[in-house]
């Protein structure tokens, strides 16, 4: 009697078959894990695709073969008439990251040879969005807001340097909330941001002003929060553990609309936006911007020129013929004694 033969091809093949598209998608995520992407990353990935495996379980969808080109521009649809809790819709931006997803998703099924065909590749998918930075603070606005947080409460000076770091080095919510002691090197003025977007760790630097709020933070309020605990983040809870990314979210709201009294929406993107408009208002090159944020390509950092527009209105003055006019009516007469 032939025994039957365990390592023949068509045995994994029969078994991926009876796996659910739940099971097939927890093996994506921990190839994900396996190849070395960042928590960051991964979370991203399980947000974008378990949603969508509990949408096909809602519909009796069990099984990845089952999903097709109707099914997925179906998914599209839903998406589209989706609200959130406050009441809006997913932008086009999130709902391309949502299908990308998908189809990266359902490549790794096709290699897997766990789908015949891959339905994501025949999606069209929402078109990339172009959108100007939703808010942007002046010089001005920007003080305003850092100096109406309360510095004198070990929570409260913690808060402010938080602030301080953001607007100096333009990092992003969830680098700041990674950063950890050994990131800053203050007497070089720098900052290390490790796995950034992409994966990268670049170094950025931290201005003076940012760097004696820090001194006073490290001094005064750190060692009162890491008295019981110290998870060795440069930003820590009161009990010493680093901060939820929603914590900063809440927090930056609050001093702009609250304590800095400034009726415009965001949070701490704000301040990444407010820094790279501000630079480039001053002559910083774009160049040297996209070094500083982290993109990946120009075309992001140049949205940016978009907004910082204080050269064209002074060329705009100069040259316009109704201000010209204005101005002409306004210079005095230097002939009349």
């Amino acid at each position: 009697m032939t025994k039957p033969n365990p390592s023949s091809p068509k045995t994994p093949y029969l078994s991926r078959q009876t796996q659910t598209l739940r099971q097939h998608t927890g093996h994506y995520l921990d190839r994900l894990n396996a190849a070395g992407y960042s928590a960051r990353t991964q979370e991203s990935y399980r947000e974008r695709l378990l949603p969508f495996v509990a949408w096909c379980e809602d519909r009796g969808l069990q099984y990845a073969p089952q999903v097709s080109l109707a099914v997925l521009e179906g998914y599209q649809r839903w998406l589209r008439g989706y609200r959130k809790a406050d009441g809006h819709p997913l932008t086009a931006g999130s709902q391309l990251n949502r299908l990308t997803g998908i189809r990266m998703l359902f490549r790794w099924l096709l290699k897997r040879h766990v789908i015949l065909y891959n339905p994501a590749e025949m999606l069209t998918l929402p078109k990339e969005e172009k959108r100007l930075p939703a808010q942007v603070l002046s010089v001005e606005e920007t003080g305003g807001v850092l100096q109406s947080v309360e510095s004198g409460t070990v929570l409260g000076l913690r808060n402010r340097v938080i602030l301080e770091v953001l607007w100096s080095s333009g990092v992003r919510r969830a680098e700041a909330v990674s950063l950890m002691l050994n990131d800053i090197d203050l007497s070089r003025g720098v900052m290390v941001v490790r796995q950034g977007k992409g994966n990268k760790d670049r170094v950025v630097p931290l201005g003076e002003r940012a760097c004696k709020w820090l001194v006073r933070y490290l001094n005064h309020a750190r060692p009162e929060l890491a008295k019981r605990y110290d998870s060795g983040h440069l930003f820590i809870s009161h009990r010493g553990k680093g901060l939820a990314r929603v914590t900063l979210t809440q927090m930056a709201g609050k001093a702009i609309r609250e304590t800095g009294h400034l009726d415009k929406p965001g949070a701490c993107h704000v301040f990444r936006h407010s820094m790279a408009t501000q630079m480039l208002e001053n002559g910083a090159d774009t160049r040297h911007i996209q070094a500083i944020l982290g993109h990946e390509k120009l075309e992001t950092t140049q949205i940016y020129t978009r907004v910082a527009i204080g050269h064209l209105q002074k060329v705009h003055e100069q040259t316009h013929p109704t201000e010209r006019k204005q101005k002409a009516r306004r210079k005095p007469d230097s002939t009349k004694k």
